[in-house]
């Protein structure tokens, strides 16, 4: 049986429909898309998100758009599912957020006077302390990478006011840590390493990084996958250039490669 194609529409409300629309065919024609529940999109999800941020960083504008209609398909996945189970619907969803961010805003829907990013920040804190969280930090994902918790961490906590406000106190943290971690693990010392100390200093001494990159308005996930692109690009290079001689890397000096890395640089 073919079921009608819906058309293409030109408002947001009803484009919004129209996916709702065809999500709710496919889980009735579908037999993937009926086999589907909450738990085996979960891994899907992360990944079509990994997708999207790739894409974000690339500024690679159509990508963008084709990964934000397939993180938007998931989310109304969910609420499908929810909905089929009598728990909540897409409306709930869109109704639930609309209300939170009504009562995070008192500066907008309220007589509540903010001067500037941090006032607000601040308050969001200490509302969501009133609506009956527990902890200013239960807010952050267990499952989060730890580079990426690490900088949510910091930032939920200056939202109450733990946090240095001198850049130069926070740089001396770093330098203090780096210090400890290279006291402690010099490597031109044969003494056996601990190896449970040396990762929990170096745990210490990349908070503390992190903590110095958020204070310069630096986001360390975002610089880090930068610096990742960029060496495999580089790497990529010098790799095509030992082809392109014949060359076996595993058969090249350190100082042979550098020649092909320089040549990459320069690109």
């Amino acid at each position: 049986m073919a079921y009608p194609i819906p058309e293409p529409q030109y408002t947001p409300g009803k484009a919004f429909e129209r996916l709702i629309s065809i999500l709710d065919t496919l889980r009735i024609a579908c037999p993937w898309d009926r086999k589907q529940t909450m738990d085996s999109l979960r891994l899907l999800t992360i990944e079509e998100l990994y997708e999207l941020t790739d894409a974000i960083l690339e500024k690679d504008y159509q990508e963008i758009k084709k990964e934000l209609g397939d993180v938007m398909l998931h989310l109304l996945f969910y609420a499908k599912i929810a909905d089929e189970q009598q728990q909540f619907n897409v409306v709930d969803v869109l109704n639930a957020i609309c209300d939170k961010l009504v009562v995070r805003h008192p500066h907008i829907y309220a007589d509540t006077q903010v001067e500037n990013e941090e006032d607000v920040k601040n308050n969001w804190e200490s509302i969501k302390l009133k609506e009956g969280n527990k902890s200013v930090l239960s807010g952050v994902p267990k499952g989060l990478p730890a580079l990426v918790k690490a900088y949510r961490i910091q930032d939920k906590v200056r939202g109450v006011g733990f946090d240095w406000d001198d850049k130069a106190e926070v740089w001396a943290k770093v330098e203090e840590e780096l210090a400890e971690f290279k006291n402690e693990f010099n490597l031109t010392d044969t003494v056996a390493v601990d190896q449970e100390k040396a990762e929990a200093e170096f745990g210490d001494l990349l908070f503390s990084l992190i903590n110095y990159a958020r204070h310069l308005g630096i986001n360390p996930e975002n610089a880090l996958e930068r610096t990742n692109t960029k060496f495999i690009k580089r790497f990529s290079h010098l790799e095509k250039r030992a082809n392109e001689k014949g060359q076996d890397l595993k058969d090249m000096t350190l100082a042979e490669m550098d020649v092909y890395w320089n040549e990459a640089k320069k690109l």
